[in-house]
Order: structure tokens, then sequence, then C-alpha cells
């Protein structure tokens, strides 16, 4: 029984420094490079191309962003999406992209705490926490604290629009 013991627990150390390692190249690269390596952003990284905040956001930072799905963005009325990509509403992309930004480094145990956040957009928004759900506007928050080099990423299942005024 001992040896068996050692052995899991062997394993188990392993385990521990390969995902260590995985953790830590993961948080090698920047927010962008995260959420395209992910899969789940091509919406995502298709709007920030559009908004001209690719660079932005591989910059220093540290940047929180709430990053909505692809799932997410086909949740917007059809056609939405399409006018936002086009030129000449590139103002209301930036608008909307950069709501989905706070700055700084908010990781899930500080963001529990808040009940409003600033974004980079210049307007807030509302952040509850029931039990396990944790809730940015209307989009629920499906992932936290997914590091990067330059700060850290929550998914959400829904695009948030920021106020009209």
């Amino acid at each position: 029984m001992f040896r068996i013991t050692k052995w899991v627990v062997a394993a188990a150390a392993v385990m521990a420094l390969t995902l260590g390692g995985m953790t830590a190249r993961a948080a090698e690269k920047d927010i962008v490079d995260t959420a395209v390596a992910a899969g789940q952003f091509k919406t995502l990284a298709s709007a920030l191309t559009a908004a001209d905040l690719v660079d932005t956001l591989k910059g220093d930072g540290p940047f929180t962003v709430f990053a909505p799905t692809d799932d997410a963005f086909a949740k917007l009325p059809a056609g939405t999406l399409e006018d936002l990509l086009k030129p000449e509403n590139k103002d209301q992309l930036v608008a909307i992209l950069t709501y989905h930004v706070v700055p700084g480094k908010v990781e899930a145990a500080e963001v529990v705490k808040l009940d409003e956040a600033k974004t980079v957009n210049g307007k807030k928004v509302d952040i509850k926490v029931e039990g396990d759900t944790a809730m940015v506007n209307d989009a629920k928050v499906t992932t936290t604290d997914v590091m990067a080099s330059n700060g850290v990423i929550h998914i959400i299942d829904t695009v948030i629009l920021p106020p009209k005024s």
C-alpha cells in the first residue's frame, strides 16, 4: 500500500508541475493572443481588428477584458455585427468593445467584491454576484481568471452594450 500511495503522490506532483508549466506558458501570451488561442473568440478578434484595437490590447496594460464568445456575438440581432464591422461604424464598434475592458488587472476574487466598474469606454458596468453566478450587466460570467501577460480575461455569454447617454 505504501508503494501505491508513493506512486500516486509522485504522479500528482508530476501533473501539478506539468499543469503549472502550461499555466505559465499561457500567461506569457498577451490578451489578444490568449483569446485567439482559445478558439472561441474569432468574432471578437475580427471586431478588434476592424476597430484598430489589437495593438492596444497587445500593449502593456494591465487590462481586464470581459470577453464575449462567438456564441455571444451570435445572439445579437441579425445584421447587427455586419453593420458594426463596416468602416463607417468604427466609432460605435470601438465604444462597444472598450465597454468590455476595465483598466487594471481585476481577478475574480476582486470582481465579486464590486457592484460596478468603470470601463475604458468611460461608462460603468454593473456587477452582481448571486451564489456561484456573476453577472456583468446582463452577461453571465462563464469562466474567470484566464491569465495573460498583460491582464486577465473573464469570459461572458452575452455582448454588453454601453448605455446611450
